[in-house]
């Protein structure tokens, strides 16, 4: 046995000579593509300036509830402490939610903030993010796609106000002025 493999390593070792990596067998590999263009953005909005809300946000009626913000959108005012929406609202945010929905695209933005507690950082931002995944619901109740929506917990903020803010599409989504 051992007489056998002495016998066939050498023939196999042999069989397959070693080879430097640049022989003149080997052709040179064809050169890379040219890059392509860079991509053309001049059709496109200006960058820096703000698009604003679109004719169709601009037509959906107020809800009873809501009121009108001056830069656009709508805040729903809450009582203070609560997590849910004042009663009758939740059918308004389900009418502004429809009238969201047929705005074919851009996203929804949920502005909540609350009034206290001052000392706990912590419980105001959870009050905020429960009254901001309420509207939320309601709005996805009227036939606002859940994934359109975001949910922005401010918790207390120096305005120091109770209420969650929605912004349409087209809106800058910025926090309150601190």
């Amino acid at each position: 046995m051992i007489l056998l493999a002495a016998l066939l390593l050498p023939a196999a070792a042999g069989a397959q000579p070693a080879r430097s990596p640049a022989t003149a067998e080997e052709s040179p590999a064809d050169p890379a593509p040219a890059p392509p263009h860079p991509a053309d953005l001049s059709h496109g909005p200006a960058r820096g300036k703000a698009t604003g809300p679109s004719p169709a946000v601009l037509a959906i009626p107020m809800p009873a509830g809501l009121e009108a913000l001056p830069a656009g959108g709508w805040r729903l005012s809450f009582p203070a402490g609560t997590e849910a929406p004042p009663p009758g609202a939740e059918a308004s945010l389900a009418r502004l939610g429809r009238g969201l929905a047929a705005v074919p695209e851009g996203r929804v933005t949920l502005l909540a903030q609350v009034s206290g507690p001052v000392k706990d950082v912590s419980a105001a931002r959870r009050l905020s993010l429960a009254r901001g995944l309420a509207v939320k619901e309601a709005l996805v109740s009227g036939g606002l796609a859940a994934t359109r929506i975001d949910v922005r917990p401010m918790g207390r903020t120096p305005e120091a106000a109770d209420a969650v803010d929605v912004q349409p599409p087209g809106l800058p989504a910025a926090p309150p002025q601190r």
